[in-house]
């Protein structure tokens, strides 16, 4: 049986899974879809067509899956859908997708995201991502699996954020920043490797060693970064990480790589 304080407003048409809890002053739209165990602690408003996965639990004046903050938006039936087992600490908003960017916003399992945190519309959001407080996510940008970002950082639209990044506090971040990589700074440059992450997710030494090399072939003085690359992969060629990294920047996207600035390498 779900609990829903009487001083809530839950419109008929939602859907709740088993268990889900639903405290004081909250309101819940009838688009909306609590998967079983949600809590919504308490003056959470949820709205648009959203999914909020299981166990996941969303604290006071958070705003969830309310119109994009996108002038182009027309009121098409975009989506928002959230995983399972994530935080959603006070103040978080989170909008659903525009026409002009696929229609979705997706957040993985196992995020947390801390008090006034934005994630802007068509964003897609890997698992286990973490977002300190008042972190800016603009539109259509994607951020890889156990990837951090600092407080009071901002992330430029249509921007990547690479596996196992690490993005400093107070960070204005306007290039896609590789997986493991750091990015520090106003704009933000490369700093080199995110080793303590790699530590702690248990890469072991040899890996760590063989991403450092790498990542200084990549970034030297010499030669063009394709010809690098090339030169990398030939290097490379069986290592799994290493061409993970190759393949995001061949990707590529709407924004340059970030690089690192003289001085700066680890």
């Amino acid at each position: 049986m779900s609990t829903i304080s009487p001083l809530s407003v839950v419109d008929p048409s939602a859907r709740l899974g088993a268990d889900v809890v639903v405290g004081p002053f909250c309101t819940v739209g009838p688009n909306v879809f609590l998967e079983d165990k949600v809590e919504l602690v308490s003056h959470v408003a949820v709205s648009g067509h959203t999914v909020v996965g299981a166990r996941t639990r969303i604290y006071p004046f958070a705003s969830i899956g309310h119109p994009p903050q996108d002038l182009k938006f027309k009121g098409e039936a975009s989506t928002l859908h959230i995983g399972s087992d994530c935080m959603i600490r006070e103040g978080v908003t989170m909008n659903p997708g525009t026409e002009g960017g696929g229609m979705e916003t997706r957040v993985g399992d196992h995020c947390t995201f801390l008090a006034n945190a934005h994630v802007a519309h068509d964003c897609i959001v890997g698992n286990h991502v973490i977002f300190s407080n008042n972190v800016m996510l603009a539109g259509h940008c994607r951020v890889g699996d156990f990837a951090i970002l600092g407080g009071g950082s901002a992330v430029h639209q249509f921007c990547r954020i690479g596996a196992h990044a690490f993005i400093g506090g107070l960070s204005g971040v306007e290039n896609d920043v590789i997986p493991y990589g750091i990015a520090i700074g106003n704009r933000a440059h490369l700093a080199g490797l995110n080793i303590v992450g790699l530590k702690r997710r248990g890469f072991e030494r040899e890996v760590i060693h063989d991403i450092r090399r790498a990542y200084r072939l990549l970034f030297a003085n010499e030669g063009t970064l394709q010809e690098r690359m090339e030169d990398v992969e030939q290097e490379f060629s069986a290592h799994v990480t290493v061409r993970e990294i190759l393949a995001f920047i061949r990707e590529g996207g709407s924004r340059s790589v970030c690089t690192p600035r003289e001085g700066h390498e680890n």
